[in-house]
């Protein structure tokens, strides 16, 4: 089991989660934060602190939510686990490819 952060996080990042959790296991893709579902410990630290709502236990996913607990597991198949976002040198430079093919959500600043 795991958290999974959704939609909302697209363009947003607004990495209160990430300072939040007590493992290091959000990662951050060009236009969304990502949570690595190996090295989650369920503790729900970064749910409460997400302003946009994006992050759900992966049993409680919103109707149409769904394929974001995919998107979240496949992020890091390339990736690995590296055990903590931390040991990046800065955020990984892509995004799952059906996060990638969104449209600019809300008033994103896009470059970069």
């Amino acid at each position: 089991m795991t958290y999974v952060i959704s939609e909302a996080c697209v363009d947003v990042q607004d990495r209160s989660c990430v300072d939040e959790c007590p493992v290091d296991c959000i990662y951050e893709g060009e236009r969304m934060l990502y949570i690595h579902p190996d090295e989650c410990v369920d503790c729900g630290a970064c749910e409460p602190v997400c302003p946009v709502e994006a992050i759900y236990f992966e049993d409680d996913l919103p109707e149409g939510m769904e394929p974001y607990l995919a998107i979240n597991t496949e992020f890091f198949d390339d990736l690995g686990s590296p055990g903590g976002a931390a040991r990046l040198d800065g955020p990984v430079p892509r995004d799952h490819p059906l996060v990638a093919a969104l449209p600019p959500q809300g008033d994103a600043n896009t470059d970069g």
